[in-house]
């Protein structure tokens, strides 16, 4: 202690409370009735009734951070509890400091993800709720989002069954219809079952618009090749075009794939079968969905969400 500086010990404290805050009976410290404890950063420690909390700075102590629940890249991911409305919602910090190009797009995307947000309304959608912009960082406030993404539930149990796949498959396609509507198409890019979360009640939410982008007709092709390998179309990777809506139905397509088969297209043979190659009891008219929304040319596949709709 001798050797610290009194930041250094303040930062110190800091960190250590909010790993261990849930842990420590706090009431019994002496805090003096101090009402602001420390400060670090955008966050500061406050004095409640003799308890100390986690806050975030210039939300006149409305935002209380409960745990981190989230990290990667140039953000984190916290569940915070809205003092005045006693409501729980997920805080996605995001750091402005760029140390190199690839940074800054992953920051820009951020950014754009969350002003994109903010103004769609979709069952199937997490909400934006609030926006807190500071001098070196960004706090986004949406709905915290209870249960597990699919990738887990097939790591857990394999393959999910073709009635269920079928259904979260339409709402699946709903919701990019719903996003390819817009004015201009936002085109998601990034549908993979990682994206997808699967909630208590058997309702699914797609998350991370990370990198999702707005449609812009006089583009050739798109500024940034963004997307997850195996689930990303062709023209996600340069030279190919501008992705559009076949883009996210390429995406969707290999997504279903995966759920029905049990088959990481991230793994060998990293090549899409027809899927009664793997189970033979599948769906002849599924398996034509799949093979049809996974064609390589765009103009081979299915030309809207709504058509995929239909043949769903």
């Amino acid at each position: 202690r001798q050797n610290m500086t009194k930041l250094t010990l303040q930062n110190v404290i800091f960190k250590t409370l909010i790993l261990l805050k849930n842990n420590v009976k706090f009431s019994k410290i002496n805090i003096n009735k101090c009402k602001i404890l420390s400060k670090k950063g955008n966050m500061k420690l406050i004095n409640v009734n003799g308890k100390i909390k986690i806050v975030i700075k210039g939300t006149k102590n409305k935002y209380e951070i409960l745990k981190r629940i989230g990290k990667g890249g140039m953000s984190e991911v916290y569940l915070a509890m809205d003092r005045n409305l006693n409501k729980q919602w997920a805080v996605k910090e995001i750091k402005k400091k760029a140390r190199d190009r690839n940074n800054e797009v992953v920051i820009q995307s951020a950014i754009a993800e969350a002003n994109m947000m903010k103004k769609l309304d979709h069952p199937c959608l997490p909400r934006i709720v609030d926006i807190i912009d500071r001098k070196n960082v960004i706090y986004v406030v949406m709905d915290y989002i209870e249960g597990e993404p699919l990738s887990k539930i097939l790591e857990q149990y394999g393959a999910q069954p073709q009635e269920i796949v079928i259904e979260w498959a339409k709402y699946l396609a709903g919701v990019l219809e719903y996003l390819h509507m817009q004015d201009p198409p936002i085109i998601y890019r990034d549908m993979k079952p990682a994206n997808i979360m699967l909630q208590p009640n058997g309702n699914i939410k797609l998350i991370d618009f990370g990198i999702a982008r707005e449609y812009k007709e006089q583009n050739v092709e798109d500024t940034v090749s963004l997307g997850t390998k195996g689930y990303a179309a062709p023209e996600q990777f340069g030279g190919k075009g501008q992705t559009d809506p076949r883009t996210d139905i390429y995406c969707l397509g290999v997504t279903l794939y995966h759920l029905v088969t049990g088959q990481n297209p991230c793994e060998p043979p990293y090549e899409l079968y027809p899927i009664r190659h793997w189970k033979p009891e599948l769906s002849a008219g599924l398996e034509s969905i799949i093979l049809k929304c996974t064609q390589m040319n765009p103009q081979d596949r299915y030309s809207s969400c709504a058509e995929l709709l239909y043949a769903l």
